[in-house]
């Protein structure tokens, strides 16, 4: 192929994506989807129309080693790329397959974009492995597409020659203000969303989401905090269960049955955005999640003890609060009682983007490989 091939295995990856391959495709540029399915469930959930892949590689296995994933991952990717001879690789976050797909294209001396580059904790072990595939990426990566001017800096305290990184926004926000239009148009898109909200009439939502390697040992400190919050009767708890048995049986035997706490199989973007949307205030060790809530107004406090987005802590709309149930408890009360200081979160702006990154990402593309007639030039 001549064009572009985008590469992506988990349902993050997929709806950051999404507003990217339809930029790429709305100006011409000839552009491939090859999936590994990493996340084979919750992957074909977030694919639809316009992310049909055209190459499905389907590595996921149960039980296989991050080491033996990424290695299949590498091997397969590599006869793709040898296959497809694409004129760039583009890739997003800091997965596995966003780092085997780095690797394979950079043996084959084929460029990469990296989407959402420059997120650091300065941690190697928090999160693992994030953050080092991040790095890693960032090591043979020529285009970074830098979310923030803080992610920008660090590329650039990295050695990475300015020219090099793109101050874009995250797509993200690209992604959110297209599916709250398809809610508005067509609120029947909320499904679940839509019967739990009615049963949560008088109360107020708290959702949580949990789903990371780092929250694994924690899962007993989480699910006592969930407890007693729902001892409270004016708030229902709602829990999308992440499909991976190591975070799911815990939380699910620990709060099988509690009061006022909804248990919920994986949720489509559009019911999450619903419930997001019309939740007081949300739990999560979600990257993404940090990113999404501030857009709709709703406090983050954030489950973990560092952050690779510490533009949400600085700019009031998220809050560190480790896994602790007692810290996790007291910092959701006070947000619960304390109207001003709900507010005060809830009123903070977002600094994650205009909604328009996927524009600036695709006309660099299209400025860098001579797309030139294909690609409508982007108007700050």
């Amino acid at each position: 192929m001549a064009g572009i091939l985008v590469v992506f295995g988990t349902r993050p990856e997929a709806i950051k994506l999404a507003p990217v391959v339809a930029a790429l495709r709305s100006r011409g540029i000839p552009t491939r989807i090859c999936v590994t399915a990493q996340h084979r469930e919750l992957l074909d959930r977030a694919l639809g129309s316009g992310l049909t892949p055209d190459i499905d590689l389907n590595l996921m296995r149960p039980g296989q080693s991050l080491a033996v994933l990424t290695g299949r991952m590498v091997a397969a990717l590599d006869r793709v790329f040898a296959a497809e001879q694409p004129e760039r690789v583009i890739v997003q976050g800091d997965t596995a397959t966003a780092l085997a797909a780095a690797q394979a294209a950079y043996f084959r001396a084929i460029p990469i974009a990296h989407v959402e580059a420059g997120l650091r904790t300065g941690d190697l072990d928090a999160p693992h492995p994030e953050e080092g595939n991040r790095r890693m990426i960032g090591a043979v990566a020529d285009m970074h597409f830098a979310p923030t001017a803080a992610a920008a800096a660090a590329l650039r305290n990295e050695g990475i020659a300015a020219e090099r990184i793109h101050l874009t926004g995250n797509t993200v926000v690209d992604a959110l203000h297209a599916v709250r239009a398809r809610l508005r148009r067509a609120p029947v898109l909320a499904g679940p969303a839509r019967d739990l909200l009615d049963r949560c009439a008088g109360r107020r939502l708290i959702l949580v989401t949990c789903h990371r390697r780092e929250s694994f040992g924690a899962a007993p400190e989480i699910a006592a905090a969930i407890r007693a919050l729902a001892t409270r009767p004016d708030v229902l708890v709602a829990l999308p269960l992440h499909p991976n048995p190591a975070i799911r049986h815990p939380l699910e035997n620990a709060l099988r049955d509690t009061p006022n706490v909804a248990l919920l199989d994986p949720l489509d973007f559009a019911p999450f955005v619903s419930l997001l949307s019309a939740a007081y205030l949300v739990l999560t060790d979600s990257g993404g999640v940090q990113e999404e809530a501030p857009v709709l107004g709703t406090p983050v406090l954030v489950m973990r003890d560092v952050t690779e987005r510490p533009e949400g802590v600085a700019a009031g709309t998220a809050r560190l609060v480790g896994t602790r149930a007692q810290r996790i408890v007291s910092e959701a009360c006070l947000l619960l009682d304390n109207p001003a200081a709900h507010a005060r979160m809830a009123r903070a702006h977002s600094p994650y983007g205009d909604g328009r990154a996927a524009d600036r990402i695709v006309e660099i593309i299209a400025k860098t490989h001579d797309y030139g007639a294909a690609a409508t030039a982007f108007a700050d």
